[in-house]
């Protein structure tokens, strides 16, 4: 199980992520509009202004039900282990063991 702390800090993180997302994506869009250099460095400049836990690159990914970080599959929001306990056990419908 992580820690709290940074289950929180996650949750923090994607709350500015959703609240700054249409400000972040009309600045990209003004800077790819303008010809001029002097407006792309002020768009640029508002850009930056804007929090930097706010950037969509520093989300992490994390296990839905134990919050590690690593090995986590997209498509069920798990981690490698409880995602095979969960298929051991027939939790997960239409994943099967591998066997060969």
């Amino acid at each position: 199980m992580a820690k709290k702390s940074l289950i929180q800090r996650e949750k923090k993180r994607k709350k500015l992520e959703q609240k700054y997302h249409l400000i972040r994506r009309s600045l990209k869009k003004e800077i790819s509009k303008v010809q001029s250099l002097n407006d792309k460095w002020e768009f640029h400049g508002k850009l930056q202004s804007l929090p930097r836990n706010s950037a969509p690159t520093r989300l992490h990914r994390r296990c839905f039900s134990t919050g590690r970080p690593r090995a986590n599959f997209r498509d069920f929001g798990l981690s490698g282990h409880i995602l095979r306990e969960m298929v051991q056990a027939c939790l997960l419908p239409g994943a099967t063991r591998s066997s060969w």
